[in-house]
């Protein structure tokens, strides 16, 4: 029966049973799509990623698709950096950098020691109107909400207010729906001792909370970026399983920065 190589990487820790885990398999040739989203529906992990080699004539590099259990998504930062540990540790890889083709374009990811990098598309938020219900459905009320893409930016006064949400995640998924988003949660990093914090609820997309979001740091590193004064920021997720963070502010592009482990390897039979 045929087989498919599966890798399991806890992405944005240096630690096992920390950070976010992301499923990666290694394509020789595309599945079809309904195959692709009921293997990443069996893992039941916030993303699966499926990448394979760019055909003849469109360069060195890989095509990168990634899937919640329910959908595919457009952008994911730790399945990113996660398929590009599988490339670099156990695939064999020449050279420090690696090119994606995506929903999103090219996405490059560079080996910085023990480090790798995404370079990202900026997704600045601009302030926006809060939904009718979002701080009953969210459990506390921001000072700010802010919209960049398909995620609303919600700023809260200090990094105690971020953790102390317990969210209706029936309420929050009707609000998902009707918006097609998600919801960031961030405020100032004053008891981690890093720059900001943030947790990210998508239950719309089938995930209630993401262990550590790394395409919501495209939205929220931008703002942070202005509030603070400076381009180089530390960042930390503040979910259960928790997991860091370094960004830039690059203008149009955000580098995100981590380290990944790995946690399986094994062949899914299908």
């Amino acid at each position: 029966m045929p087989q498919i190589p599966i890798y399991q990487i806890d992405a944005f820790t240096d630690r096992r049973f920390k950070g976010n885990p992301a499923a990666v398999c290694p394509l020789e040739e595309w599945l079809p799509d309904a195959l692709m989203q009921a293997i990443a529906a069996e893992n039941n992990l916030a993303e699966t990623a499926f990448f394979a080699p760019l055909p003849k004539g469109e360069g060195e590099g890989y095509r990168l698709r990634w899937f919640t259990p329910a959908v595919e998504v457009d952008l994911c930062g730790h399945a990113t950096l996660a398929s590009a540990h599988v490339l670099f540790r156990h695939l064999g890889h020449q050279g420090d950098a690696i090119r994606f083709e995506t929903r999103s374009g090219a996405l490059v990811v560079t080996r910085e020691g023990e480090m790798l990098a995404l370079d990202f598309p900026a997704l600045p938020p601009a302030p926006a109107e809060a939904p009718a219900g979002l701080a009953e459905a969210l459990g506390g009320q921001p000072r700010e909400v802010l919209r960049g893409a398909n995620k609303f930016l919600l700023v809260f006064e200090r990094e105690a207010d971020v953790a102390a949400l317990a969210p209706d995640f029936r309420a929050l998924r009707e609000i998902g729906h009707s918006y097609r988003t998600g919801f960031l949660a961030s405020a100032p990093g004053d008891e981690s001792g890093v720059d900001f914090v943030s947790r990210y609820f998508a239950p719309a997309h089938g995930i209630d909370e993401d262990p550590v979001t790394g395409s919501a740091h495209c939205v929220s590193t931008p703002y942070w970026a202005k509030r603070l004064g400076k381009a180089e920021l530390t960042a930390r997720q503040i979910s259960p399983r928790g997991g860091e963070l370094f960004v830039t502010d690059r203008g149009q592009r955000i580098r995100i920065a981590g380290r990944a482990v790995d946690y399986l390897a094994g062949a899914i039979t299908v």
